[in-house]
Order: C-alpha cells, then sequence, then structure tokens
C-alpha cells in the first residue's frame, strides 16, 4: 500500500543508505570533474612515453570486474597494509570508511569524467587560442576566457554520468565498506539485504528511489 511504501522509503535506515550513496556519488563526481580534466588535458596536450598506457589505464575500471576492484583497493588501504596502516597510523582510515566508499566510486566512474572531456579538447581549434595568445592575453586568461567555456558542457555530462555510475555502484563497495547500517551501508546493499531477507516488496522500494534518482539524472 502507499503506508508501507512511504513507511519503507522514509525509514531511517533507508534514508541513511540513500543518503551516503547520493552524498558520496557527489563528492566522488565533483573529485573526478575536476582530475578528469587534468588527466583529459594531459593526454590530448602533450607527448611522453608512456601515454598510451596511461590513456589504457583510463578504461581499466570499464572492463575490470567491480568486485576484483573492491579487493584491490582493501588490500591496498587496509589497516595491516602498508599504505593503509600509514594512512591509519595518520588518523586518515580509508578500508572499512566512509572516505573508502568515496574512493571506490572515483574509481569507477573516472573513465566518464575524462572521456567526455577529452574528444572536446581534441576538437579545439588552435587558431582560437593563437588570436587570443596574439591579443595579449596570458595563458590563464586564454583557459578561462577560450578554452573552458567550451569544456563546460562535456564537464557537467561526465559530472552527471560519474554520479550516476557511483550512485548505483556495489560489487567495489562492499568489499572497501564496513558495511554496518545506519553508518557505512549503501544503498544497493540494502536492496541486496532485503534480497537476502525474502523482503521483496522493500528491496523493490529502496529500487524505485534508485530508479527515480537515475532517471532524474
Amino acid at each position: 500500500s502507499a503506508a508501507e511504501f512511504w513507511a519503507i522509503i522514509t525509514s531511517p535506515r533507508t534514508l541513511h543508505a540513500y543518503g551516503l550513496s547520493v552524498g558520496g556519488a557527489l563528492i566522488a563526481a565533483a573529485i573526478n570533474t575536476c582530475f578528469g580534466l587534468v588527466v583529459a588535458w594531459v593526454l590530448v596536450r602533450y607527448r611522453f612515453p608512456g601515454r598510451s598506457v596511461l590513456d589504457a589505464l583510463v578504461d581499466l575500471p570499464l572492463a575490470l570486474p567491480t568486485a576484483v576492484a573492491g579487493v584491490a583497493l582493501t588490500a591496498v588501504y587496509a589497516p595491516n597494509a602498508a599504505l593503509g596502516g600509514v594512512l591509519t597510523r595518520m588518523g586518515v582510515p580509508v578500508a572499512f570508511s566512509n572516505a573508502g566508499i568515496v574512493l571506490a566510486m572515483m574509481l569507477v566512474s573516472l573513465p566518464f569524467a575524462v572521456r567526455t572531456v577529452q574528444p572536446v579538447l581534441e576538437d579545439l581549434d588552435p587558431e582560437v587560442e593563437e588570436a587570443a595568445a596574439a591579443l595579449g592575453a596570458s595563458a590563464l586568461t586564454t583557459f578561462v576566457r577560450v578554452i573552458f567555456p567550451s569544456l563546460v558542457p562535456a564537464m557537467l555530462t561526465g559530472l552527471a554520468l560519474s554520479f550516476a555510475k557511483a550512485a548505483g555502484e556495489y560489487g567495489s563497495i562492499i568489499f572497501i565498506a564496513g558495511n554496518i547500517p545506519r553508518k557505512s551501508e549503501i544503498a544497493p546493499l540494502l536492496i541486496m539485504t532485503r534480497l537476502d531477507e525474502f523482503n521483496y516488496p522493500a528491496a523493490a522500494t529502496i529500487g524505485v528511489g534508485m530508479l527515480v534518482l537515475s532517471l532524474a539524472m
């Protein structure tokens, strides 16, 4: 019934799972939009040894099974791992925390931020930049007033795609997150939990919320 649907969708556990998925995805998408611009700029504007390897690594998260990505992240950032141990001693734990969730979201959604901007950069007419330089514009002014406006639509597309991918991510997150209800439990995991409990109406209800979010994006 409508009352049961509303009770499930507004329960504290569901709202927290939605908040973590949406909030983490927003942070990951925002970081990836900035970092993706840098990566795309380097790939388009510079030629250096290993460029083709870097270009291939950008697409690796799309080909890599998400569970493998999650296991790899956990192996690197776990408290007993080399890097993870250092971060934990510094008071910045990554594995089994919300930071690990955002990190996993960033990993799987980065290709969308890079690949939407890269072709636009490649198609920019170099004569426009040369004209700006001839008129006395600095490199920074040329980027801000000439190049960046042309990239904004592509960056917004990359932001939306990265957000949508990160919000629905499951496989890579469950290994590095603590998966504790109302603390580190994402919405896709809550759906799987309800399915394991054979509570199909609750799983479908939470899924409808994710569907609405995806359609909105």
